[in-house]
C-alpha cells in the first residue's frame, strides 16, 4: 500500500465507517430477540447482569458482521447494493476490519462468560464461528442452500439470552431458535428475488440464481407456512400467552397471504402501491419477527397480573 493510499484510509474513515462495519441493522435483531429470551425465561436475572449480558451478545454479533464484511469485501464491491460499505468503498483497510472483527469476538464471548455463565459464552463463541466460517466462508459461494443452513446463528441469540437467564436450554428458546430459522430463508429469499442480479454478477448462488424465481417463490411460501405450527407452538408453550396467540395469528395471515400473492404473480406484475409483491414480502417479513417476539415480551410482563384469573394452557 502506498503512502497517498494509507492517507486516504486514515483521513476518510469515520466513527460512523466503523459502526457500519458491526451491521447494526443485523445487530438489533441479535440483541432484540436475545433480551426478549431473558425477560420470558423463568426466574430472576438481576438488571445490571441482564444488561451486560445483552450488551455483549450485541457486541459479538457486531464482531461476527465485521468478520464478515472483511471476508466479502471483494464481492461487496461488486453488488450495488454492498459496494457503498467501507471496506469496499476504501474507507476502512479490510485487515483493519478483520482485527476489529476477531478483537471483538474474543471480547464479547469472554466477557459474557465472566458476566453470565460459560455456557451463554460458549453458545455466543459458536454463533460467531457459524456465521463467519460455515456460512460466510464455506456456505456462501458454494450452495443456494447458504442462508437455509447459515440461519442458525441468527437463530441462536434468544438460545443464548435463555442461557444467560436459566443457565441451560429449555424447549421455549428451542421453539424461538426455529422461529428465526424457518423465517430466515423467506426474509433473504424475498430479499434476492428484487437483487437477483446483484447475487448472479458477484457469482453468489442465491437460490433465485440457481433455480429461478418462480423456485424461489415456491420455497418462500413452503417455508412461511412451516412458521404457522412454530409460532402456534411458541404461544402455547411456557412462554406463551394470549398475546403471543394473537401475534401468532394475525402475523402468520398476513404473511401467508404476501407468499400467496407472490406465487400468484409474474414477473412484470407489481402491487397497486408501486411496490413488488418480493418487496411487500420483505417487509412484512421484518414486522413478522419483531412483533411476535414484542408479543412474547409482552406476555411475560402481563403473566403476573393473568394468572390471577387465567390459567394459560402449556402444551409444550
Amino acid at each position: 500500500m502506498t503512502g497517498a493510499t494509507a492517507e486516504k484510509f486514515i483521513v476518510e474513515a469515520d466513527f460512523d465507517d466503523y459502526v457500519t462495519l458491526l451491521k447494526p441493522r443485523v445487530m438489533s435483531l441479535a440483541v432484540f430477540t436475545a433480551a426478549v429470551a431473558i425477560v420470558a425465561a423463568p426466574g430472576f436475572v438481576h438488571p445490571v447482569i441482564a444488561l451486560a449480558s445483552i450488551l455483549f451478545i450485541a457486541v459479538g454479533a457486531g464482531a461476527s458482521g465485521a468478520l464478515n464484511m472483511w471476508w466479502d469485501s471483494d464481492i461487496d464491491g461488486i453488488m450495488r447494493r454492498t459496494r457503498n460499505r467501507p471496506v469496499p468503498a476504501g474507507r476502512v483497510r479490510r485487515e483493519d476490519a478483520f482485527a476489529l472483527g476477531a478483537w471483538l469476538s474474543g471480547f464479547s464471548v469472554v466477557m459474557l462468560g465472566l458476566t453470565a455463565n460459560l455456557l451463554a459464552a460458549g453458545l455466543l463463541a459458536f454463533s460467531i464461528f457459524f456465521y463467519v466460517v460455515i456460512y460466510t466462508v464455506c456456505l456462501k459461494r458454494v450452495t443456494p442452500q447458504n442462508i437455509v443452513i447459515g440461519g442458525a446463528a441468527g437463530a441462536l441469540p434468544p438460545v443464548i439470552g435463555w442461557a444467560v437467564a436459566t443457565e441451560g436450554i429449555g424447549t421455549a428458546a428451542i421453539l424461538m431458535f426455529l422461529l428465526i430459522f424457518i423465517w430466515t430463508p423467506p426474509h433473504f429469499w424475498a430479499l434476492a428475488l428484487f437483487v437477483k442480479d446483484d447475487y448472479a454478477d458477484a457469482g453468489i448462488p442465491m437460490l433465485t440464481v440457481t433455480h429461478g424465481n418462480r423456485t424461489a417463490r415456491w420455497q418462500i411460501l413452503a417455508y412461511t407456512a412451516l412458521l404457522v405450527p412454530v409460532s402456534l407452538l411458541l404461544a402455547f408453550s411456557e412462554v406463551g400467552g394470549p398475546a403471543t396467540l394473537l401475534a401468532a395469528v394475525w402475523l402468520n395471515a398476513s404473511f401467508l397471504s404476501a407468499g400467496l400473492a407472490l406465487v400468484r404473480r409474474t414477473d412484470s406484475q407489481s402491487n397497486k402501491d408501486g411496490w413488488t409483491a418480493e418487496r411487500r414480502m420483505f417487509r412484512i417479513s421484518l414486522v413478522f419477527l419483531f412483533a411476535l417476539f414484542a408479543a412474547v415480551a409482552a406476555d411475560a410482563v402481563l403473566r403476573p397480573i393473568l394468572d390471577g384469573f387465567l390459567h394459560w394452557p402449556h402444551l409444550v
